[in-house]
């Protein structure tokens, strides 16, 4: 009784919370596509219904997850080829990914604020026979709704990081019960198969699969051409994913290689479009030769900072990179997927913040393909190393191939526990 009150009180708080969200949803659809604006009525369960009931419904926030769901829901296609799949995410840019990956083959829509009768209108219409979330964001009414309606949820590449799980520790009379009511928990690592057993997830429904991304990264295809038709002659320092005030960082690093190497080339690859606009203004001030790449073309001999401000290209610029750089780590926001410039056999550099992925940077840097820094100078000193000398790079980078390589499999047991459940 007293776990439902605390339910009902932490919908009541989001009923409070909830106008200011919408409020800052119209403001944002008044900076944005006239498409966005007209979505904002989405977060409240007024969906489209998919062409076909009784499929699988996708949780992913954002990019990341849409990434590593991505390889798992084209095998799915595969297996199930008249299945209906919807996905769900939570940001815009989630949203677009989604669309570039998949086009209309799979339904799409932002996932409802969580309240109970937005989520139990949103299943009413999608009428799935599993939920699967990917990696993280566990909304309680989503989960209970699910629960009350008999449809499995399942959390897949599942993350808990040991701060998240001292979190819901604290309020474990919203957490436990909601961890109690999904059907499976597919930890993506020891520390995350731990953590889920620290907060109470009986061990005959939590299995250790692995990080889909290793299967993910490894199976992607190469691009067609060339990032902004580079060749080999230039060397490439690709910085990925980046949070202020990295990009001021990669601009010291870049300005401690220019004497000795002049025609070095860095692509900056921020992590938030909302944050291109700034990140071009602070080019501009510093005075670099810097193009954008959804204006250029190609690179001009004489330019300096490629500004990637496009969606979905990082893994293309990743291609052309010497060395690459995973934002997310000098900042302290737990660092991004080092598998991208792994997959395809590039040296990685990273900062000290690694607690996203802390089994795959592990790994990578047991195994001589990444090497964490605290500083500009540090960043600086080992570009210089691996540009001198282009062998130690390219065993660097071949060693974190093959640890892709060594490491897949997650997806298969992660099918393998979908259609145990669902069977």
């Amino acid at each position: 009784m007293a776990q439902t009150l605390f339910r009902w009180f932490y919908s009541f708080v989001l009923v409070l919370v909830i106008p200011f969200a919408f409020i800052n949803l119209v403001r944002r659809g008044v900076l944005r596509t006239r498409d966005y604006n007209r979505r904002r009525f989405e977060r409240f369960g007024f969906v489209a219904p998919p062409p076909a009931t009784g499929g699988y419904l996708f949780h992913c926030v954002s990019v990341g997850e849409v990434v590593a769901a991505s390889c798992l829901i084209k095998k799915i296609m595969q297996q199930e080829p008249n299945t209906q799949i919807t996905v769900t995410t939570t940001t815009p840019t989630g949203s677009a990914r989604v669309r570039a990956i998949f086009g209309n083959q799979v339904h799409h829509f932002y996932l409802p604020y969580d309240l109970h009768m937005a989520m139990a209108g949103m299943l009413r219409r999608v009428k799935p026979k599993a939920v699967l979330i990917t990696e993280v964001e566990l909304w309680p009414n989503l989960i209970h709704v699910c629960w009350r309606k008999c449809i499995p949820v399942m959390v897949i590449n599942a993350r808990m990081t040991d701060r998240s799980a001292r979190r819901y520790k604290k309020v474990g009379i919203l957490f436990e019960p909601m961890l109690g009511k999904l059907s499976h928990v597919c930890a993506q690592g020891q520390r995350d198969y731990d953590n889920y057993r620290f907060l109470g997830m009986p061990p005959d429904r939590l299995s250790l699969t692995n990080n889909i991304k290793f299967d993910q990264a490894a199976n992607a295809k190469p691009a067609a051409m060339p990032f902004m038709h580079l060749n080999n002659a230039r060397p490439v320092l690709v910085a990925g994913s980046t949070h202020d005030p990295e990009e001021k960082v990669l601009l010291s690093v870049l300005n401690r290689l220019l004497p000795e190497f002049p025609d070095v080339l860095l692509i900056l690859v921020p992590r938030h479009p909302e944050r291109f606009a700034a990140v071009e203004k602070m080019l501009a001030e510093a005075g670099v030769h810097y193009v954008c790449s959804e204006a250029a073309g190609q690179v001009p001999a004489h330019c300096q900072v490629v500004l990637l401000n496009e969606m979905g290209r990082l893994n293309e610029a990743y291609q052309v990179a010497n060395i690459a750089f995973v934002g997310g780590s000098l900042a302290d926001r737990g660092g991004h997927n080092a598998l991208e410039p792994a997959a395809v056999a590039v040296p990685v550099i990273m900062g000290p913040h690694t607690y996203n992925n802390p089994v795959i940077c592990a790994y990578l840097e047991q195994c001589g393909a990444l090497t964490l820094v605290n500083s500009d100078e540090d960043m600086a000193t080992l570009c210089r190393t691996w540009l001198t000398d282009p062998e130690v790079a390219k065993k660097a980078g071949l060693a974190g191939r093959q640890v892709l390589e060594d490491n897949r499999g997650a997806l298969q047991k992660t099918w393998n526990e979908i259609q145990r459940i669902c069977r």
